[in-house]
């Protein structure tokens, strides 16, 4: 019985339902009675992954940049930052191809996966219910793939009414306890899970606030959305209101606090008509965060909020330049 340490992207459906498809997978090709904890990691300052995080007998990460650890057993990953740091794309190039995989193209982390548990390890398991499900569903979430920006801000699917509890992350422990649920059950019933449920409904009213202060806020200039609610402790925004409000705009940029840091959230609108010009991750990580070409972010600690604030301009100026 091997003790697996899975290291996942913190408040983000696809990292949460990458998680799960890795522990199912390991679990069924690797070790039936494997046990499972999960640490959720946030994009901050960039440097090297502590070493101590590795304290599983076996370890993973999903969903989140590189280490060249020599005790990280298996890697999965689709962001373009994977290896902002020196001797991370060597040492990834040259480890077990058998067990660390990337891909820059794939829209979500959970299908990659998918992909390959499929195709390298015969699992099937990710064409039946409940694990298809949350496959497609972390495809639409972080791959931008709505119908429209207005279905994104409403989220009346289930899957978005999950979305909105696993980025606010509330309460600790949620969300290893959902990562294990997603496992065998379908979206519907972790939403009426009762630690669900619970949090759902203040968040959900606090949604409707947010969508209403962001719309006092928000201004468009140059194609470029940008606000500020720096000074009220809102956790995660929908990232979609920006372009239900201004559906002319081509990127969004805005300030935000949550528990412990402050955060500049940098996106594209995939409804735009005009080709997005520039690769948001890039310039994410010139500030120490990351990302993927069309949506990215820096985390930095609660008291630099001013720094943050000057980030945002200085991307903001960059794209509306």
């Amino acid at each position: 019985m091997s003790k697996v340490t899975v290291l996942f992207h913190d408040g983000c459906f696809d990292g949460a339902a990458s998680a799960a498809l890795f522990s199912a997978l390991y679990r069924e090709r690797f070790d039936p009675a494997a046990t499972f904890t999960y640490r959720g990691l946030a994009h901050g300052k960039g440097g090297p992954l502590d070493p101590s995080l590795f304290d599983g007998e076996v370890n993973a990460i999903v969903d989140f940049r590189y280490s060249i650890s020599p005790k990280l057993d298996w890697y999965f990953d689709h962001h373009v930052s994977a290896f902002p740091n020196p001797g991370e794309r060597e040492t990834f190039d040259a480890a077990n191809r058998e067990r660390h995989f990337h891909d820059a193209q794939a829209k979500s982390c959970t299908r990659f996966i998918a992909r390959v548990a499929r195709e390298r390890f015969g699992f099937t398991a990710v064409e039946k219910a409940p694990l298809a499900e949350l496959i497609h569903w972390a495809e639409i979430i972080d791959g931008a793939l709505f119908p429209d920006a207005r279905t994104a801000v409403r989220l009346e699917e289930p899957a978005l009414k999950l979305m909105l509890v696993i980025e606010a992350n509330p309460g600790p422990g949620l969300l290893p306890e959902l990562i294990l649920e997603m496992q065998h059950k379908s979206l519907a019933e972790l939403v009426a899970l009762p630690r669900v449920a619970e949090a759902l409904t203040p968040l959900y009213a606090r949604h409707l606030q947010t969508v209403e202060l962001v719309r006092a806020r928000a201004r468009c200039e140059r194609g470029v959305v940008q606000y500020d609610t720096g000074d009220q402790e809102l956790g995660a925004i929908n990232k979609f209101i920006s372009y239900d409000l201004f559906p002319e705009a081509a990127y969004s940029v805005s300030v935000s606090v949550g528990p412990g840091r402050s955060k500049v959230s940098v996106g594209s609108n995939p409804w735009a008509k005009q080709p997005r010009r520039h690769d948001l991750a890039r310039l994410c990580e010139a500030y120490g965060g990351g990302g993927h070409p069309v949506v990215g972010a820096v985390s930095l600690p609660r008291g630099e909020l001013p720094r943050a604030r000057q980030i945002a301009r200085e991307i903001a100026d960059r794209l509306m330049a």
